[in-house]
């Protein structure tokens, strides 16, 4: 049981490490980092298709990664 808990951790962490790097970037250089506060402040809705998608599914990868863990430690007692 303890080895298929590690084949599926290291599964969901490629796949949480390939969605992150999938996923744009919240800012575009210099001007981002200026105005990116005000966006942030007024609610500037940015996620949008893709970018949602690619959210929800690092949630949950990353939800799975942490169960996950706790699980490869649970079953190594």
């Amino acid at each position: 049981m303890h080895a298929f808990v590690v084949t599926l951790l290291v599964i969901v962490s490629i796949g949480l490490i390939v969605v992150v790097l999938l996923q744009s970037g919240k800012s575009a250089g210099l001007s981002g980092a200026i105005s990116g506060g005000a966006e942030t402040l007024f609610g500037k809705q940015k996620a949008r298709g893709i970018d949602l998608i690619l959210h929800r599914i690092t949630v949950v990868l990353s939800v799975l990664f942490f169960i996950l863990a706790l699980a490869v430690t649970y079953f190594k007692i």
